[in-house]
């Protein structure tokens, strides 16, 4: 494969320095190609070049604004299939899931910011013998920062309201996976989207990420993954005064009432146990089930886990993948060792080296999904983030137990709720500590809604109204009537 290179001021070139670093296959362990090493030379030039282009681009109204966020999902939408199989190659995952989800997502959600901003007008309100006009207006300059468990699926979700509110953009994605990325910028070259209006910088974080971050004229980050380097984000951005985004970590609690009618929803938990090898922010790693269905829940879940095939990403077949690379499955092992030296039983996966995944390259980041039981509920292996396949199951007496449970963490992204009684779930829900909660459903996705965490797992919310406004600067008009 060609070498993956910048794309600033509407041309592919090389990092300043001329590095590069590798870009790997996890499912073999194999070099895809080489990717621009970056550094903060080219961050500044892709900055200075996102600011040549803010003001003609700032002065676009919102319908042309539209119309080139509608080229572009077109555009996207013609080569789905291109898109699916550079994420598979690049991240380790399904082929189906892939085209599911990251191609057919990243199209959507240039079509629904489209959608959801024709017919919008700004807010006026009247009182005090005075009307007041809200005015939107670009932020300038943003930086989007990206992570590799979904890579187009987030970029897009950020470019998407980012051009739509007049702003320009510095991108960077995360190094595991920038196949997809490069493919945007290809694909924002081909349909002409004038030359600084969105850039991309490869390379390292703290190479690259952090020069975004610093840069005084990058106005706006929005940033999401992992909640220490989000701490770095804020700490740096913070100070500078800059419209600031964080979605990070969450170690998010699936709860099973004693009515949850098993059967009907075995598969939604599996699902939302490990989609993506585990590999996703919203996955329910924490299954909390009422004491009086444990024992049946616990066989049958063990049961439809074991069911799951792993294998060649390639193959439509498989239903899980490997993990993102080695240096990552080294990480979740760690973490079911400390979960067996913290007295938990292993009740199905494990250790690779105990349970490998067979009919696929020795070399490539595979791991069976593993199913904990017998730990404390506040203990590290069930309070900290993994990000991995692995679950761990805890039973809990009565609702209030399980409320206290579900809120241990010190993280707050998302939950779910299994019950025959919705009204039931939806009481739960609101006691959770928790930015999502999902009813008998999981990922079910509503992109009007707010998109978010508490504690540790973020500040502010994408989504709808939430990203447009984020992404704009407002200003109020008051006008005294005669």
């Amino acid at each position: 494969m060609e070498p993956v290179l910048n794309y600033i001021n509407g041309n592919f070139v090389r990092a300043a320095s001329g590095f590069t670093l590798d870009t790997v296959n996890p499912a073999t362990n194999t070099v895809i190609t080489q990717v621009a090493r970056s550094d903060a030379t080219d961050v500044a030039t892709a900055t200075q070049a996102a600011r040549q282009a803010a003001t003609a681009w700032g002065a676009t109204t919102m319908e042309e604004r539209i119309v080139w966020l509608e080229r572009i999902a077109d555009a996207l939408e013609s080569e789905a299939e291109t898109i699916a199989q550079l994420e598979s190659l690049d991240t380790g995952k399904p082929i189906s899931l892939a085209r599911r989800v990251d191609a057919a997502r990243s199209v959507d959600n240039f079509r629904f910011f489209a959608s959801h901003a024709k017919g919008h007008q700004d807010p006026m309100f009247s009182d005090h013998g005075a009307v007041n006009h809200v005015h939107r207006s670009p932020v300038g300059v943003v930086g989007l920062i990206t992570p590799w468990n979904l890579p187009l699926y987030l970029l897009s979700w950020k470019v998407a309201p980012a051009l739509l509110m007049g702003n320009t953009i510095v991108a960077k994605p995360s190094e595991l996976t920038p196949l997809t990325a490069n493919f945007l910028a290809k694909t924002l070259h081909k349909v002409g989207l004038p030359p600084g209006v969105f850039n991309l910088v490869h390379g390292y974080g703290p190479e690259v990420g952090q020069a975004i971050v610093e840069h005084p004229d990058v106005r706006g980050i929005s940033f999401t993954g992992g909640t220490a380097t989000g701490k770095l984000v804020a700490a740096t951005a913070a100070p500078m005064f800059k419209k600031l985004s964080l979605e990070l970590g969450g170690k998010n609690a699936t709860v099973v009432l004693d009515d949850a009618p098993l059967d009907e929803i075995m598969e939604g938990l599996v699902r939302a146990s490990f989609t993506n090898s585990g590999q996703v922010c919203l996955c329910g790693s924490r299954i909390l089930v009422d004491a009086s269905i444990y024992d049946s829940f616990v066989a049958k879940f063990v049961a439809a886990v074991e069911d799951l095939r792993i294998g060649d990403p390639l193959d439509e077949a498989t239903q899980m993948g490997s993990v993102i690379s080695q240096d990552h499955k080294t990480k979740v092992e760690s973490y079911i060792q400390l979960g067996i030296a913290e007295g938990g039983t292993v009740l199905t996966g494990g250790l690779s080296e105990e349970a490998p995944v067979t009919g696929v390259p020795a070399e490539g980041a595979y791991l069976r999904p593993t199913v904990l039981a017998e730990l404390s509920a506040s203990s590290r292996t069930a309070t900290e983030e993994i990000f991995g396949p692995v679950v761990t199951l805890h039973a809990f007496s009565n609702e209030d137990e399980a409320v206290e449970m579900a809120n241990l963490t010190a993280y707050g992204l998302a939950g779910s709720v299994w019950t025959a009684d919705t009204e039931r779930g939806h009481a739960f829900a609101k006691r959770m500590e928790t930015g999502i909660v999902w009813v008998n459903t999981w990922l079910n996705r509503d992109l009007r809604t707010p998109f978010g965490g508490v504690k540790q797992s973020g500040v502010g919310r994408e989504g709808g109204d939430w990203s447009m406004a984020f992404f704009s600067e407002m200003t109020n008009v008051c006008i005294q009537l005669p």
